[in-house]
């Protein structure tokens, strides 16, 4: 095969010896949107796929957290990855580790070059795949054992996992610059920075979310994510209900495990007509979500690297955002910032932003051109292939050692 080409597509590493066997895990399922770390599979393997390389993706069997209508879905191959369902049992703080327990055996006795796990918790049974001798990347996705909602035993086994990435895994790759520090700092471990992408989109009328919500373009403030409580949703139900406008306040999104919480949250809403709460969207619903709010905001205490802010900015959004590292380092000055967890801040910044459609505007203007110049999937898709090519060539490496 031509090293400069694979399927038409340039390499720009001069790399491609023969399609690699790939291996990914740890997601929940895909096609998803359950979470960023399905949309990071999804748009890595396809694109993986698009350049020759085979991809298997292991899915998890079991219910489908946002919605039981997808419960039954069992593709066996979706946009030329091959998908394998895997045992999975259905309960907090157990589902990552089993589905990676089956999804590690079958990878650990397949034809693979490479298995790239994701997040922390699949990690824990990577060392039966390096037991009989497979190359393992992993993608940390955020330092999950710091998340709210997981109790004890399942954040023993979130570290655990962690511990078991430090060890051993042949490269590991991550989305922000502290979690690199970490790493550094916590195991010593040097680490791989490649962050996640965007794609530039079209720009949706508001008719879906019309009919449906009520909502027309620049006629709410939008929250689209996890409904979990390191997101800062209460905060901003706190913050907003004090702000003076007619713009509505829509939190998009579904239960990941947290189906309390989000009773809580509706609760600290009530006697607001303001607040709409849509539910887990997608499609054409998420599409016009994004192309027609006035502003996006973000107000997390713990995030890896947000894919919803990166979306947002490409739809061309006016974005608020706490000020954690992993916010600021993604959007600098191309949006504005307030006190992690202050509510008086959060409050004055929503403010200032509804009674000043100049300072909005002015914004938008430059946040896609921004973001998309700085993170693309097909450089890291490039940079990712790199790493598994640098795991090959360890391999042949420590073959030849042995003769």
């Amino acid at each position: 095969m031509d090293n400069s080409k694979c399927n038409g597509s340039i390499d720009p590493f001069g790399m491609i010896e023969r399609p690699l066997r790939i291996a990914m895990l740890g997601h929940k399922r895909i096609p998803s949107r359950e979470g960023g770390v399905e949309v990071v599979v999804e748009e890595l393997s396809k694109r993986m796929v698009g350049l020759g390389h085979d991809v298997v993706c292991y899915n998890r069997r079991g219910h489908h957290v946002i919605d039981v209508r997808f419960d039954k879905r069992n593709l066996s191959e979706y946009q030329g990855i091959r998908l394998k369902r895997v045992m999975t049992f259905d309960l907090k703080g157990l589902a990552a580790m089993t589905a990676s327990f089956f999804a590690s055996l079958s990878i650990a006795f397949g034809e693979y070059d490479v298995a790239h796990y994701h997040a922390e918790g699949s990690c824990i049974m990577m060392w039966i795949p390096k037991l009989l001798g497979k190359r393992c990347v992993v993608t940390i996705h955020g330092l999950d054992h710091k998340r709210a909602k997981w109790g004890r035993f399942a954040r023993a086994c979130i570290m655990w996992g962690e511990k078991c990435a430090a060890k051993y895994a042949d490269e590991i790759i991550v989305l922000s610059k502290g979690v690199q520090q970490y790493f550094k700092d916590v195991y010593g471990r040097e680490t791989k920075y490649i962050p996640n992408g965007v794609i530039r989109p079209d720009i949706a009328e508001a008719d879906l979310i019309n009919t449906e919500f009520a909502l027309e373009k620049d006629s709410y403030i939008l929250f689209l994510g996890r409904i979990v409580p390191e997101k800062g949703l209460k905060y901003l139900i706190e913050a907003y209900k004090q702000v003076k406008t007619d713009k509505k306040l829509v939190i998009a999104g579904g239960s990941s495990d947290t189906d309390r919480f989000i009773t809580v949250l509706k609760a600290l809403s009530r006697g607001d007509a303001r607040i709409v709460f849509t539910g887990f969207v997608q499609g054409q619903l998420l599409h016009e979500l994004y192309s027609n709010a006035y502003i996006y905001t973000l107000p997390s205490d713990l995030e890896g690297m947000p894919l919803s802010l990166l979306e947002a900015m490409s739809y061309g959004r006016c974005c608020l955002v706490s000020d954690i590292a992993e916010c600021a380092d993604v959007v600098e000055e191309m949006a504005l910032a307030f006190s992690k967890g202050n509510v008086s801040d959060l409050r004055d910044k929503l403010q200032l932003l509804c009674d000043s459609p100049e300072i909005v505007d002015k914004y938008k203007e430059s946040a896609a051109d921004f973001i998309l110049r700085r993170h693309s999937w097909d450089d890291a898709v490039w940079k990712t292939l790199e790493l598994y090519h640098n795991t090959s060539q360890i391999q042949k490496t420590e073959m030849r050692s042995t003769i």
